[in-house]
């Protein structure tokens, strides 16, 4: 356990409703229950549905209840962001007021043609201005400087965001909420203490940061774990085919998720026993 003078554990599990959930997404959504429940904490889940022509009807109710299925609800109401559009337009506004946003008119095939090498790095083009032409999307100006943090399972992770990352997209071309502004101001209001995720999120972290700094937020602790790869050794995903779990088969995918995450192997006969040895091993490799 923490000790008394640690924040109260809040940890997140957030999925976007794209399709249902697979063993890649089952991974992240097991590593992040367990640490909440090894630090004796809460956890909560959150809906990432910002992007409605991505999303599948009736794909965040298959998450919710395929959760449940294999042992994982929710502690609070589960929370939708299309239902917090206000929160980031907000934000939104401060970020805004204090001179960290621009309008940025250039087109995909622009900023493409201009970064410097074909890194896709945008180069700053419309800083000084858009030179009359319409804004198209709003970028955050990061900062100067390298930002980091200390990864629980990775260690020290460090990226000069001007070269790395250049200023990135908050609102899109297309009016839409970008992901990294709402990702951030959902984990401020729902008091995240701990974001436990894929480690295909590992270098979106400190661009996280420059904005959690430049919104005067708390940074939780990240920890980023393994990500399940597929026979191309693609990232397991919707788009590259990744089977749905199979309600059927839900204390097995537990083992093989468990497994995936470096937890010695169990055999455990129902989801109640599968969660109680897992919590312990957890503790072991991740909290001791």
């Amino acid at each position: 356990m923490p000790p008394s003078s640690s924040p109260i554990y809040r940890g997140r599990f957030a999925p976007s409703p794209t399709g249902p959930l697979h063993m890649g997404s089952l991974v992240s959504a097991l590593a992040s229950w367990l640490d909440a429940r090894a630090h004796g904490g809460t956890w909560l889940v959150r809906l990432e549905d910002l992007d409605p022509p991505r999303e599948v009807p009736g794909a965040a109710q298959a998450i919710v209840a395929a959760l449940a299925a294999r042992g994982m609800e929710s502690d609070e109401p589960v929370v939708f962001q299309s239902a917090r559009h206000a929160r980031y337009q907000t934000a939104f506004d401060a970020l805004h007021s204090g001179q960290s946003l621009y309008g940025c008119a250039c087109s995909r095939a622009q900023i493409e043609s201009d970064a410097a090498g074909g890194s896709g790095v945008y180069p700053g083009t419309c800083r000084g201005g858009t030179g009359g032409r319409p804004v198209r999307a709003w970028r955050f100006r990061v900062p100067d400087e390298r930002v980091g943090f200390d990864d629980r399972a990775c260690g020290p992770i460090w990226q000069y965001l001007p070269d790395e990352v250049g200023d990135f997209v908050v609102r899109r071309a297309d009016g839409l909420w970008a992901y990294q502004l709402a990702v951030v101001v959902d984990d401020a209001e729902q008091r995240i203490t701990d974001v436990v995720r894929g480690a295909d999120l590992l270098d979106n972290t400190p661009r996280q940061i420059a904005l959690q700094r430049a919104l005067d937020y708390p940074t939780p602790r990240y920890l980023h774990v393994p990500l399940v790869l597929n026979e191309r050794g693609e990232k397991l995903s919707k788009q590259t085919g990744a089977a749905a779990l199979d309600d059927a088969q839900a204390l097995d995918e537990l083992h093989r998720a468990a497994l995936h995450l470096g937890l010695h192997p169990m055999a455990a006969c129902n989801i109640g026993a599968f969660q109680r040895d897992a919590i312990t091993a957890w503790r072991e490799r991740y909290t001791g």
